[in-house]
């Protein structure tokens, strides 16, 4: 006798020797000897202990006892990926987007419009939403003839609210025109903005989108930080040499001090103790006491080309890096002598920099040759580099 199943096909004429010659329902199973035998395709009834004990072997027996093949194992279900420690946002002021790019893999994940000369990016305090300054004036190069632009496009100024979740902007906040960089509250309210051609750095309601205050600090202001508790705005003014320290508290400019020609960018270190000011025409970097806003000590970076532009202090507060612009550095100063200890050679014009969470990496957006360099911060070398859109500009870090 030959076993079939249910549609007459046959399993095998190995089945004959353990069919008894007792007809019994097809796929049922004789106890003999307290063994279980199964009959061809079937095992002990499911939800037995038997098959809960048996359920494995039986599954091979019964395959083998009708003429075919061990299974394979059964693949697991695949475990799902980790996800990125960190993304990195990379603004493109030309081609008006940003480059998501995963840490870890440094693979660009995503390329999302944004709007017109999107330029500074920061991070709201709960990791939720960027805040990208866009702009509808046209670039204006030092030394171009601004007579030769042609006029602005007001409707395009703006702050973009990207959202990470949705992975878009979902609002534009009007801040005064032309910004070029901004710094949200520690609360998560307010927008503090560098408006560069009119001088002005205005306080917005995000909520409402109300201009608080336009305040005056110098010709076209570009750095904005706030401190770590949120207590005080720094605005560097590219045009008189200057930063204005505005009081969150009071929404007024409580000082204003003097650094070295063309202040582009500045940063606290993380006890809001000190802050460190870049100076581009000057190749200096000024350390700032905090609680005076008075420049205490003034580093000469020193170099065929150097153009100090972007800083950032590492999470512990013992680095601090400066990008060097035409230079193409990017310099690692020792916080508790003041002296620069390492450098590394980043893409053209290195500009907007980044570190990651835990101080491993650098990002620094390099706007000719259109790519991010990854700067390993132990050995201070490069150890990628990842193509962004057209002339990366700012870089904002958002740990997972």
């Amino acid at each position: 006798m030959t076993c079939r199943n249910r549609t007459g096909e046959r399993h095998g004429e190995e089945c004959d020797a353990r069919r008894s010659t007792q007809r019994r329902p097809h796929g049922a199973n004789e106890a003999r000897g307290g063994r279980w035998w199964p009959a061809c395709g079937r095992g002990a009834p499911r939800g037995s202990r038997a098959w809960a004990v048996l359920a494995p072997v039986l599954a091979l027996a019964a395959v083998a006892g009708c003429g075919g093949a061990p299974p394979e194992e059964a693949a697991s279900d695949p475990v799902p990926a980790a996800p990125p420690p960190y993304h990195v946002y990379v603004t493109n002021e030309y081609s008006g987007d940003l480059t998501v790019i995963a840490g870890g893999t440094n693979e660009v994940v995503a390329t999302v419009p944004l709007g017109q000369r999107p330029r500074g990016i920061k991070v709201s305090p709960d990791g939720t939403q960027l805040f990208v300054a866009l702009s509808g004036s046209p670039p204006a190069p030092p030394g171009i003839d601004e007579s030769t632009l042609p006029p602005p496009d007001r409707s395009a100024d703006g702050i973009g609210v990207f959202d990470r979740a949705a992975g878009e902007v979902v609002q534009v906040v009007h801040a005064g025109t032309d910004p070029e960089q901004v710094a949200v509250s520690t609360d998560g309210t307010r927008l503090y903005v560098a408006n560069e051609d009119a001088g002005e750095a205005s306080v917005v309601d995000i909520a409402t989108g109300e201009v608080l205050a336009a305040l005056p600090v110098g010709g076209e202001p570009e750095g904005v930080r706030i401190s770590p508790d949120g207590s005080v705005v720094y605005v560097t003014s590219e045009e008189d040499n200057q930063v204005s320290a505005i009081d969150t508290a009071t929404n007024e400019v409580v000082a204003v001090f003097e650094v070295g020609a063309r202040p582009r960018a500045s940063a606290f270190a993380p006890d809001g103790s000190r802050a460190y000011v870049t100076a581009e025409n000057g190749g200096t970097v000024h350390v700032v006491d905090t609680a005076t806003h008075e420049v205490i000590h003034t580093i000469e970076l020193t170099g065929e080309v150097v153009r100090p532009m972007g800083v950032v202090v590492s999470p512990d507060g013992s680095r601090v890096y400066v990008t060097t612009g035409r230079g193409r550095m990017v310099v690692a100063i020792d916080a508790a002598t003041n002296e620069p200890v390492a450098s590394a050679e980043a893409g053209t014009r290195p500009w907007g920099i980044g570190i990651t969470p835990d101080g491993r990496f650098l990002y620094t957006a390099n706007g000719p040759s259109n790519d991010v360099s990854v700067i390993d911060t132990e050995s201070m070398t490069v150890v990628a580099t990842v193509p962004a859109g057209e002339r990366p500009w700012g870089i904002a870090i958002v740990g997972e």
